[in-house]
């Protein structure tokens, strides 16, 4: 009854068809994994997404920021509350060498807008996977390259609603770190400075950046990408792929066999209960052979489906 109502105040908020009762959400995540959420909500405008939040905030709703889904893990038993989703705020604008990109934006999309412009500094985000909010949150980076590098300032919204302004400073960014997860605030839009570059040397960059991700890691099956954190002095991947656990794995989850830093769905089938157990066997068993924990970087949310009705 609870969920009702608060999807009929929501739709008085944002357009009733970006409001969803019980969505899956293995719809939204890079793995295929996830059950329902309550309240699943779109807003289309940064103020809609405040109201949001403000709404949430003052009916002590829990709430959900799940952008492209490329870097969480959602529980079977699916979220409570409300699971807010900026994949209509994906604006992208060019002014000089700077690019403007809202939350929603595809990092990689964003990389090849700059590319297009003949703008350098992105090229190494051209094959993250996530989303401009998310990559804000956790300073994403590869291949050597990190938004601390390119990153002018960040729109963010604060748990209680508020927009704020933060400038690179501000927004303390560490490896796979930032003030917006540590505050639990929502990125809304960020502003990244870049340089003009020649255009056959980005195009090229791109291409070879490109062909050592599609060399290296499984992008044919279902996956969260990277899951662990690197740790300090080793190579998470080389520990688990020196652990003998390529291959192995719980249910339709594996370690892939083409990248041991990546846990996969390979059979389609798995469950996040299977993904996750995965993933305490991978640390178990590192931590056994080179006493080292590894800690994730993806995201594990959500609920359990309960005992009784598994």
């Amino acid at each position: 009854m609870m969920k009702m109502q608060w999807a009929e105040d929501l739709a008085k908020i944002v357009d009733p068809a970006n409001v969803k009762i019980d969505e899956r959400l293995n719809k939204y995540t890079m793995t295929k994994l996830g059950g329902p959420a309550d309240i699943f909500v779109m807003p289309e405008s940064e103020e809609q997404a405040s109201a949001i939040v403000k709404y949430a905030r003052a009916h002590n709703i829990p709430i959900l920021l799940l952008g492209n889904g490329s870097n969480m893990v959602v529980r079977d038993g699916g979220v409570r509350g409300i699971v807010l989703n900026f994949a209509k705020l994906d604006k992208v604008a060019v002014n000089g060498t700077e690019v403007y990109a809202q939350s929603g934006a595809l990092i990689k999309e964003v990389s090849k807008i700059a590319a297009a412009n003949t703008l350098s500094g992105l090229e190494f985000s051209c094959g993250i996977p996530g989303s401009i909010g998310g990559a804000m949150a956790m300073n994403a980076g590869a291949y050597d390259g990190e938004i601390n590098d390119v990153i002018k300032s960040c729109k963010v919204l604060t748990k209680a609603g508020d927009i704020l302004e933060l400038s690179k400073e501000e927004l303390k960014l560490g490896y796979r770190k930032s003030i917006i997860a540590d505050e639990g605030y929502y990125a809304l839009s960020s502003v990244f400075t870049l340089v003009e570059g020649d255009q056959a040397a980005i195009d090229e960059k791109i291409a070879d950046l490109t062909f050592k991700r599609e060399s290296r890691q499984p992008l044919e099956y279902p996956s969260a990408g990277s899951v662990f954190k690197r740790p300090p002095g080793h190579f998470a991947g080389k520990l688990i792929q020196d652990s003998g656990l390529q291959g192995q794995g719980v249910g339709g989850a594996e370690v892939s066999t083409k990248h041991a830093g990546f846990i996969i769905n390979k059979t389609g089938t798995a469950t996040a209960t299977d993904y996750i157990d995965t993933i305490h066997m991978v640390q178990r068993v590192v931590k056994e052979n080179f006493d080292i924990a590894l800690e994730t970087e993806v995201k594990i949310v959500g609920e359990d489906i309960p005992a009784t009705v598994k």
